[in-house]
């Protein structure tokens, strides 16, 4: 059957080495990239037939994950690590690039075999790193994101690298092609301005207005690698064609929709990839120079840690940032194969070094998802070694804080009740590691903690051992219980309110003893319930008894041992079946001039009148010698059906009726 045979032995085994990797609590890359080396040539077992169509489907791969990636990230977001990305990685490619001549003269190599080695490992692999940042759920972090603006320049890089690198001997003849590269990328770039502004809408709402999702699903993917296929067809990256489409499509409003399609898409494909670099991995060259590989693996990601961490630190990034950059961009990326393809078709670099580089880069890819996951461990240590570094706040009261509010994670939930508690006076500080974020918060005179929530520097900043409450609102569950278990160490009696991301991490927190905790996707769908319910005429007496009773079940184990709660729940759900209308009083209506008391509402319906509002000035809780006039607002509370009741018989005999 050819490549559908192929693609049906990767897909099943994907699946398989899939469920393994999840099995054992590693990235599902890992278990990918395993899939591939087993069902590569190098194996003798069942084997691919036709590994290079294979590849060339993997390059699908990369574009769609660029795409999505242009669809989540707008240039806005990329504004605060231009400078680090723009200037700072190309002095990353140039010290690195002198690395791999200082490894290459030292195993005697030649020295054009040497510079080609320093091109090839000054590359990082965006497609790996991007699904550990997502897999880790580091996505929108600072951190992440000047990985992200680094590695777009890396691979912008690779155009002009595959110039000059086979003109070494006779740079000047390089110049012209490089020229000419330039033109081209400015003209390809200059062209999806134009498009992007006018054309991509027009043809997106034209698509939208047809409500077909299957239409909608080929418009996107038509998109992306259209455009990555005129980006190459101007000799610029299929990929970076690609991910220019996202970038532009992320302006529109149809964004959101188009990356909810394009995952599955784009997941099915990087399995295409993962799975080619696999099969590149020779078992037998890395057992026979096994002491090589490690050799030259540890030194380029020694290196190569050095210079990302000292250049992230150089350029203002501080706290957990160098060190994250550090941990996740050492690996040897995929356009290094492209590298070692042509400098092994153009005799620059001989069958040895190619096996070693081919090597050297799918073991680090391999080791990326491990290695980047000890961030916080070793952040952590760093922590306790270091702690008089110093950090980052911002509108602090100079007398320091006192029986205040701490908020770990400075999102919509957590702005949303900073902005409540400072309307009210009360004190209280953001912790918040997203850049973006704490310059969002910066601007609004937030009192604001630049860092890791999580850490025990971070929270003694925030003086937590005097804190009248803490709320964790950040997302992932993770974070969640490292921050309430760091909190319950250094203050043991404070209250924590924590957001849970379902019912097993609600039993998770409470076995760390936080009782208050809230369910923001089941209260949304609890919500919707009830309009849904109301919408159907069913009584409010049986929705709040159907919602009352699924809460209970939902809330269980903080019933049981905080009555408070179950209380606070209850008053809320009667709270809920009580409805205050302002009832206009008009001419000819019967209310008008009497007083409440001749009118004896309450005792006839048990509605209560608790405000009227005449002539702009507010009347509360009028008592029954109280005379309502024509004109008047009055406002009642009451369960919705005797409300009804009341106010058909505020209006008009003629309207009533």
């Amino acid at each position: 059957m050819g490549i559908a045979a192929d693609i049906a032995l990767i897909v099943v085994g994907g699946l398989v080495g899939g469920l393994i990797a999840q099995r054992l609590r590693q990235p599902l890359v890992v278990g990918y990239i395993l899939v591939g080396v087993l069902l590569g040539p190098n194996t003798g077992g069942i084997a691919i037939s036709d590994i290079h169509e294979i590849e060339l489907l993997a390059e699908i791969g990369v574009a769609l994950l660029l795409f999505a990636l242009g669809l989540e990230f707008s240039l806005k977001e990329l504004q605060p690590v231009r400078r680090i990305a723009f200037v700072g990685t190309p002095l990353q490619i140039l010290l690195t690039i002198l690395l791999g001549v200082g490894i290459g003269q030292g195993l005697g190599w030649t020295t054009t075999a040497s510079v080609w080695f320093g091109s090839m490992i000054a590359l990082s692999s965006t497609m790996v790193v991007l699904k550990t940042l997502a897999s880790q759920g580091r996505l929108g972090t600072l951190s992440s994101r000047v990985m992200i603006g680094m590695l777009i320049v890396q691979d912008l890089a690779v155009i002009p690298m595959m110039i000059i690198l086979p003109l070494l001997d006779s740079p000047e003849a390089g110049l012209p092609a490089l020229a000419w590269a330039g033109v081209r990328a400015a003209l390809f770039l200059a062209g999806m301005v134009y498009v992007g502004t006018r054309v991509i809408p027009w043809i997106m709402a034209a698509v939208a207005r047809w409500n077909s999702r299957e239409l909608f699903l080929l418009a996107v993917t038509a998109l992306g690698l259209g455009i990555g296929l005129v980006s190459y067809l101007f000799g610029l990256s299929f990929a970076f064609g690609a991910f220019v489409a996202g970038l532009v499509l992320s302006e529109s409003d149809y964004a959101h929709q188009a990356l909810s399609d394009i995952i599955p898409l784009r997941d099915l494909f990087g399995l295409l990839f993962f799975t080619s670099v696999g099969m590149l991995l020779d078992p037998g060259f890395l057992v026979e120079n096994l002491g090589l590989v490690l050799a030259v693996m540890i030194v380029v990601a020694l290196g190569k840690m050095a210079i990302f961490g000292a250049l992230t630190w150089g350029f203002g990034y501080g706290n957990v940032a160098p060190l994250a950059v550090a941990m996740g961009l050492f690996q040897i990326g995929e356009f290094s194969f492209v590298l070692a393809r042509n400098g092994l078709r153009g005799g620059f670099i001989d069958q040895q070094l190619y096996a070693l580089i081919i090597t050297t880069a799918v073991v680090t890819m391999v080791l990326t998802p491990l290695v980047a996951g000890q961030t916080d461990r070793l952040y952590a240590l760093r922590k306790r070694w270091f702690k008089h570094e110093p950090l980052r706040t911002i509108n602090l009261p100079a007398g320091g804080l006192q029986d205040h509010v701490v908020i770990a994670g400075g999102g919509r939930v957590g702005s949303a009740v900073a902005q409540v508690l400072r309307r009210i006076g009360w004190p209280f500080v953001v912790i918040e590691l997203d850049g973006r974020r704490v310059e969002a918060l910066k601007q609004d005179t937030m009192p604001i903690i630049y860092g890791d929530a999580s850490q025990q520097v971070v929270l003694e900043a925030a003086q937590v051992d005097r804190a009248r409450l803490v709320l964790v609102t950040v997302p992932a569950a993770i974070t969640v219980q490292a921050t309430v278990a760091e909190v319950r160490r250094l203050n043991p009696t404070v209250h924590i309110v924590a957001r849970a991301e379902g019912l097993e991490h609600l039993r998770a927190l409470h076995a760390m003893g936080v009782y208050e905790v809230v369910q923001p996707e089941f209260e949304a769908g609890l919500e919707m319930t009830r309009q849904t319910l109301l919408h159907l005429d069913i009584p409010p007496i049986e929705i709040q008894r159907f919602t009352d009773a699924v809460r209970d079940e939902m809330y269980a184990p903080l019933f049981q041992v905080h009555s408070d709660y179950q209380e606070l729940a209850r008053l809320r759900s009667a709270a809920r079946l009580l409805e205050m209308e302002w009832l206009p009083i008009p001419e000819g209506s019967p209310w008008a001039g009497k007083s409440l008391r001749e009118l004896d509402v309450r005792r006839q319906t048990g509605v209560s009148v608790v405000a009227v509002l005449r002539e702009g000035q507010l009347i509360t809780n009028p008592g029954g010698s109280f005379r309502l006039l024509a004109g008047d607002a009055a406002a009642v509370i009451g369960n919705s059906e005797d409300v009804a009741k009341v106010q058909a018989m505020a209006q008009p005999a003629e309207e009533a009726g």
